[in-house]
């Protein structure tokens, strides 16, 4: 949970919830609303969350989820402490702001996806004799590197299949450009989301920042980072990154 109004305590600050658990992992799961008007005795939902919510003095709870394109991009609560019925207006209310919300976001992400296209096809097609890591001054490796590591996370962001095709292209474009060509072939599988993190480690980023640029929690970034640290074998997030471009997992 990224977002309280009307809260008493911090207990829900943060809360991270996951499919089929609780009330708003059965919206997850289900991409539809979810009510229950008595928490505390409901049997239709699991109560891993009952320190976090019944701290609060929640009574009914509600659960919407935000789905574009069939992809859940979020989930909005309610929740009353006298108690919900279905009929009850502040159900409505929820209701139709998560109606609203996806409507902006599929306008958003249309917007972004023209973008997308517009830049796309302004870019160079590549060439066999494409210029290599020695040919490239440190300042402009630099900011390949940066822009490598925006792509990555703007394309992590994208719902479209074709268009993140397409955008998986241009990173392996970008990549090959920097890339030593001593650069070893690594038994070592990253996961994408850990190849987001490790470009961000490698232009200078800290993890408060990495959170910030990939929508993540800063407990995230370091679980991703400690995971990548021991795959390759090194007891430093920035050995980590350097390794990594050795082996050719990262610009």
């Amino acid at each position: 949970m990224s977002s309280l109004r009307g809260n008493r305590t911090g207990s829900l600050a943060g809360l991270h919830v996951v499919q089929r658990r609780g009330l708003g992992g059965q919206a997850l799961s289900f991409l539809q609303p979810r009510l229950t008007t008595d928490y505390r005795t409901a049997r239709h939902i699991t109560h891993d969350y009952d320190r976090e919510v019944l701290s609060e003095g929640v009574t009914a709870l509600l659960a919407v989820p935000v789905v574009v394109e069939g992809n859940v991009r979020g989930v909005l609560y309610g929740a009353e402490r006298e108690g919900m019925s279905v009929a009850n207006r502040s159900v409505e209310r929820v209701v139709q702001a998560a109606s609203r919300l996806q409507q902006q976001l599929r306008d958003r992400d249309q917007a972004e996806r023209e973008r997308l296209r517009i830049e796309l096809r302004s870019l160079p097609t590549a060439r066999a004799s494409a210029p290599t890591v020695a040919d490239l001054s440190g300042e402009k490796l630099e900011e390949l590197r940066a822009s490598y590591a925006e792509l990555r996370s703007i394309t992590a962001s994208l719902s479209d299949p074709a268009l993140i095709e397409r955008m998986r292209h241009v990173e392996s474009r970008l990549a090959a450009l920097s890339m030593p060509t001593a650069a070893q072939e690594a038994d070592v599988q990253l996961s994408p989301r850990e190849v987001d993190v490790l470009g961000y480690v490698a232009i200078g980023l800290n993890n408060g920042e990495i959170a910030a640029e990939l929508a993540l929690a800063e407990s995230t970034v370091k679980s991703y980072l400690a995971t990548v640290m021991r795959k390759l074998g090194q007891r430093t997030r920035l050995g980590a990154a350097t390794e990594a471009r050795r082996l050719g997992l990262i610009p």
